[in-house]
């Protein structure tokens, strides 16, 4: 077969000639069950934990990229930072209490954790041996923001009334998009959707994962939560379909400015952790908001 980028779309034989597509579907037999046990009948603290773990690998796969390229960055306090920014949605859930009649908050929310993972890291070259740099502040600030906040979505949407059966919407919509993206773009794809960011991403990959998000919100919308409209669900896919491809291409984005092309091997045929969640960093908070206020409001 021919070469393909699996961020792209496009075909590339896998380890010991094996085609992408299979060691795909291979790592899909596997850890897709096992993923919706964990959302939906496993204790909520295990889906959280599931979740900040995420967020430390791909944390970690960042750090060690721009390392790699000799950015300069605050390795330590990006992962850490990131990964309790992700757990502080977790906490968050819980955070409200009601003492002496009074409502008070006795956990970290991730505005809290924000603002002191930003103070900490501001005030870095105060505190370490590090030379004071710029683009070390930003690079680390940069990485616990874009992984450890817009992940935490994903725990705040799990923990909503229907939230378990919203992260498999979340989720399949999300995957059966980049798969028909995938498919349609290394077979048909001509036409470039974003030469300088993703040269090997194609306009009809592009309509393709769009036209599937939304067949895909159709269907499991009718089969998760029932409840809510099927305007609203198809809806929901169009917004996963488009918003999908925009995270898609940030990651791209990152990864063509320093010179490298997957975040990791963590998962066989997907490249690293970022590299999987790169699209649902950006659907998280997008189905968040649209399922609260215009869809599934409870």
């Amino acid at each position: 077969m021919g070469k393909v980028d699996a961020a792209d779309g496009t075909l590339r034989d896998g380890a010991g000639g094996v085609p992408v597509i299979w060691r795909r579907a291979a790592s899909a037999v596997v850890l897709v069950p096992a993923f919706v046990w964990l959302t939906v009948s496993a204790p909520a603290w295990m889906f959280q934990a599931l979740v900040i773990v995420a967020a430390l690998l791909a944390c970690t796969e960042l750090t060690r990229m721009l390392e790699r390229t000799g950015r300069p960055i605050h390795a330590r306090l990006a992962v850490g930072v990131g990964a309790a920014l992700t757990a502080s949605f977790a906490t968050s859930l819980h955070a409200v209490a009601s003492v002496d009649g009074r409502t008070v908050r006795w956990m970290p929310t991730p505005e809290l954790v924000l603002v002191l993972g930003v103070g900490l890291i501001l005030s870095a070259p105060l505190w370490t041996a590090a030379r004071p740099s710029v683009e070390a502040t930003a690079n680390t600030l940069f990485t616990a923001v874009y992984v450890g906040w817009l992940l935490g979505y994903t725990i705040w949407l799990q923990g909503r009334a229907d939230g378990p059966l919203l992260v498999i919407f979340l989720v399949g919509v999300t995957w059966i998009g980049e798969t028909a993206a995938y498919l349609v773009g290394a077979s048909i794809g001509r036409h470039l959707l974003a030469p300088v960011l993703s040269p090997r991403k194609t306009l009809e990959g592009a309509a393709a994962q769009v036209i599937a998000s939304i067949a895909a919100g159709l269907g499991l919308g009718a089969w998760l939560v029932p409840a809510c409209s099927p305007a609203g669900a198809a809806g929901a896919g169009a917004l996963l379909g488009v918003i999908g491809q925009v995270g898609d291409l940030a990651e791209s984005a990152i990864k063509r400015s320093i010179g490298t092309k997957d975040a990791g091997e963590l998962i066989p045929g997907h490249g690293g952790m970022l590299d999987r969640i790169d699209g649902l960093l950006f659907n998280a908070p997008a189905l968040y908001f649209y399922s609260l206020y215009a869809w599934c409001r409870p």
